[in-house]
């Protein structure tokens, strides 16, 4: 049955990515230019932050590596991923029936599913309430339950589409991918110089001081400790960092010792300033391991985004240092 259903997603894979897990930070809409620096070859693409797992999704309808390592320390996201890959038509029927059951108090339903997950954090009502919550946004209390509110205006995913977007991602991944849930610098040890790892640490890059409203935050000197640990190692990796939006520059700087090659990518026009009546350009960081650098310009030309503005922090395809 599964294969019957599979089958017939493959010319709409081609052209369009899946993606069932809609996620705050995802890369989806960046994801064709950050596969432009990746190398010809790839063992295992590692996602130690993987989120909605954008950036695998899009190398996956490529082909771009022969396995896929899932990862976030966030445990009922992973075992979400886990029943889409592996067991897709039960987390669509499961999802369906919890869409087809919301009544005209959309809020009090919604608050119905959260309390059902906090007592018991099964992956569909995870699903149903990221499907429904304010900007695709996780964010937990003190108690570490799941306290982001409802986005009242829309009613999630029809199940037809999550469907779908399900069986798409199970295509893409089942039988090529492994999902956990360690933290990062655990995951990392197990890369080798034929692997590639992508990193895209939570909430504005790398904070520095732990935030509640989120399952874990990264410190900043033990991430810049672990990329030079993976420098030592000769491992290729790529980190999506900081950014800016008009002269404003989000995000501390990694340091030049990590000898990292910086690309910037064009994110379009900010939201925000749009709403208040100004044009501001946005730009998200890109960061090349040195071992992957040698290999990308040997393979191909990278020129990601040609219109740069006259920064010097954020010169296009600048080496730190």
């Amino acid at each position: 049955m599964l294969l019957d259903l599979t089958k017939g997603l493959c010319n709409t894979i081609v052209m369009k990515v899946p993606h069932p897990i809609p996620y705050q930070g995802s890369k989806r809409n960046l994801a064709a230019q950050i596969l432009r620096a990746f190398p010809s070859t790839i063992d295992t693409l590692i996602e130690p932050f993987a989120g909605s797992a954008a950036i695998s999704l899009a190398a996956a309808s490529k082909g771009l590596a022969k396995t896929y390592h899932l990862n976030d320390l966030n445990k009922a996201l992973m075992d979400l991923w886990e029943i889409i890959i592996n067991d897709p038509m039960t987390i669509s029927e499961q999802y369906a029936y919890l869409w087809n059951a919301q009544h005209e108090d959309r809020r009090r339903y919604y608050d119905e599913i959260r309390d059902k997950f906090n007592r018991d954090p099964e992956p569909h009502y995870f699903l149903y309430l990221l499907a429904r919550c304010v900007k695709g946004s996780v964010r937990y209390n003190a108690d570490g339950e799941f306290n982001q509110s409802p986005d009242n205006r829309r009613r999630g995913a029809i199940p037809k589409t999550m469907r779908e977007n399900i069986l798409g991602a199970s295509f893409l991944l089942r039988g090529k991918a492994i999902c956990t849930s360690e933290d990062y610098r655990t995951v990392v040890q197990h890369a080798t110089p034929s692997d590639l790892i992508y990193m895209d640490p939570p909430y504005q890059g790398v904070c520095q001081n732990r935030d509640p409203r989120y399952l874990s935050s990264v410190q900043f000197d033990e991430f810049v400790d672990c990329l030079d640990y993976l420098n030592s190692r000769d491992i290729r990796f790529i980190v999506s960092y900081d950014g800016a939006t008009g002269e404003k520059v989000h995000g501390q700087l990694l340091p030049p010792h990590l000898e990292l090659t910086h690309i910037q990518l064009s994110a379009g026009r900010s939201t925000q300033a749009t709403l208040l009546g100004r044009a501001l350009s946005t730009y998200e960081s890109l960061y090349l391991s040195p071992a992957l650098t040698k290999e990308v310009e040997l393979s191909h030309e990278l020129y990601l985004h040609k219109h740069a503005p006259p920064r010097e922090q954020l010169r296009l395809m600048e080496a730190i240092g």
